[in-house]
């Protein structure tokens, strides 16, 4: 039986974050940052990467306003969403990403780094944490 692991992705329009799970789907990691090109590359890297990683759910962080209700952004994301998920055959979901940022930062400052490699860590930091939300959220059964 092949073993599947979930990704999750900050999505954002110069940088996407990308985090993978544990084969177990229990911890999530911060992976690497995607520096956006164009939405065919883009549809075509993730793609890749989802055979090459064995993924069977991509996590997207759904940028919501504050008061909980979509924002122009967020439909860009599920549209990548829906479009990734033609494209590679995969699941995917939406996970809430009200405040990963800020969290993300949080975390890099009591960690001690200094501002700009928490600038470069940051997009893949956010993808962990959203990454590890859905994953509490929904654990396995």
């Amino acid at each position: 039986m092949q073993n599947f692991r979930k990704m999750g992705l900050d999505y954002g329009k110069a940088r996407i974050g990308v985090a993978f799970s544990d084969l177990s789907g229990t911890i999530a990691s911060a992976d690497h940052i995607y520096k956006t090109q164009s939405e065919e590359k883009d549809l075509s890297y993730f793609s890749n990467l989802v055979k090459q990683k064995c993924v069977d759910l991509v996590v997207l962080g759904l940028p919501l306003n504050a008061d909980g209700t979509e924002s122009e952004m967020s439909a860009v994301v599920r549209s990548f969403g829906e479009k990734l998920k033609e494209r590679a055959g995969v699941d995917v979901a939406f996970q809430d990403e009200r405040y990963t940022s800020f969290e993300a930062e949080e975390l890099l400052k009591e960690a001690h780094i200094k501002w700009e490699k928490r600038k470069e860590l940051l997009d893949k930091v956010s993808a962990q944490i959203i990454l590890q939300n859905h994953l509490d959220e929904h654990p396995k059964k």
